[in-house]
């Protein structure tokens, strides 16, 4: 770090906690929103995210591409992504639709997850060349500073519609206007970090592709996040239905992200002491632990289940902060632009989310399984063994992946 002012972590703290926080209304915010608020049917709005979200998974590694042909130009990009984002968020929740409500809730989507692929590309891909800046083990120390703001975002995304609620009355308009605010703000924040962009370097998706250990680190990433995509599709009915807890889901949700939250930065300082890839796969089996425990979980099992929360909370800390910064090292050597690394990487994590979307529900539905109802112990049965146990046996493949993976330990 000689010559160079040192990169602003907490910039990229607070432009994480604004991509996540933009995450997380689209799937729990706005449907509810659009169904109170205009009458849309859920079942169509369903369908809309679902088709909105394969359009985006495709889209990933398009805009990687674009990404890297901006590169040289990556701050006046990344402020056109910054404002389509906050414009998109304010015609979703604050702007009455002058088109059919549906097709105005598909249009604003359409910019909204544009927005988000195109940030979070440019962002993790800029990350590269700010950990290079950190020396030893500069991706890992990265990776603490941003992960740990996108929990936090998601902490504050959680809450803020409540917060908004209490005080103005208008939940979601305002919760909108002040992500807006807040958006504009990280972008200002992060300027000059995207200034010290250089010029394309010419490595594309082949490039990754062709390496083994890129290739091995998104298989690795796909299985991994399959298991989070899972829990979060069906937390809410396991709430509800095995654990016989209405009105804990809200309490038990926050609990789980405000751990992961705490949670990131120890497990960064740890990867740095003995090594990301060690440190990663002990934060896995956690998770196993963890998951395992709620497989035997049942009605009134609600304070079990929280410490579960903690745990598994704690073990998405360390999937968040470093699996993301093994892989920024892998492209480092064998992508530096990483454009198009981390528009597949973003392909194949998001890839987790519709398949969670297709596969389980119907799956579920199969069982007998009926929301807000009594239901049969096959169904709860079957609910408890995707929840629960699914995860637990993904992560024990992701956990073989990776320890068969040979990376170099200065990540």
């Amino acid at each position: 770090m000689t010559g160079a002012a040192a990169p602003r972590l907490p910039a990229y703290s607070v432009f994480a906690g604004v991509l996540a926080a933009a995450g997380l209304p689209i799937y729990i915010h706005a449907p509810k929103f659009y169904v109170d608020e205009y009458g849309v049917s859920l079942a169509a709005l369903g369908a809309v995210l679902f088709g909105l979200r394969l359009i985006d998974v495709v889209q990933d590694p398009v805009l990687g591409w674009i990404s890297e042909r901006l590169s040289a130009r990556r701050g006046l990009a990344v402020g056109l992504g910054v404002a389509l984002l906050a414009i998109s968020m304010l015609a979703l929740f604050a702007v009455s639709p002058p088109v059919a409500p549906l097709l105005w809730f598909g249009l604003c989507l359409t910019g909204l997850f544009t927005a988000f692929s195109f940030l979070t590309i440019n962002f993790y891909a800029q990350g590269v060349r700010t950990a290079a800046r950190l020396g030893d083990r500069g991706h890992v120390r990265l990776a603490a500073w941003r992960e740990t703001g996108a929990l936090l975002g998601v902490c504050l995304a959680a809450i803020a519609p409540n917060l908004a609620m209490q005080l103005t009355g208008h939940p979601f308009a305002a919760f909108a206007a002040g992500f807006a605010a807040l958006a504009l703000l990280a972008g200002w924040l992060m300027r000059p970090e995207w200034s010290r962009a250089g010029a394309v370097g010419g490595t594309g998706m082949l490039t990754v592709l062709s390496d083994p250990v890129a290739r091995r680190l998104l298989i690795v990433a796909l299985v991994n996040a399959t298991p989070v995509a899972v829990t979060s599709t069906l937390f809410l009915f396991f709430v509800e239905s095995r654990l016989q807890a209405p009105g804990w889901d809200g309490p038990l949700l926050l609990l789980f992200f405000i751990s992961a939250a705490a949670a990131a930065p120890l497990w960064g300082r740890a990867a740095e002491r003995h090594g990301a890839k060690r440190v990663l796969m002990a934060g896995m089996l956690l998770s196993i632990a963890a998951f395992g425990v709620a497989v035997f979980l049942g009605a009134g099992d609600t304070t079990l289940f929280a410490l579960v929360c903690l745990a598994s909370g704690a073990a998405l800390g360390a999937d968040m902060t470093l699996l993301p910064a093994i892989f920024a090292g892998r492209l480092a050597r064998v992508a530096p632009e990483a454009g198009q690394g981390f528009g597949l990487w973003s392909f194949v994590t998001k890839f987790t989310l519709a398949f969670a979307a297709a596969i389980l529900l119907p799956l579920l539905e199969a069982s007998g399984f009926e929301s807000g109802t009594d239901n049969p112990p096959s169904a709860l049965l079957t609910l408890t063994l995707l929840y629960a146990a699914l995860p637990c046996a993904l992560k024990f493949v992701a956990v073989g992946l990776l320890a068969t993976t040979p990376l170099k330990e200065d990540s």
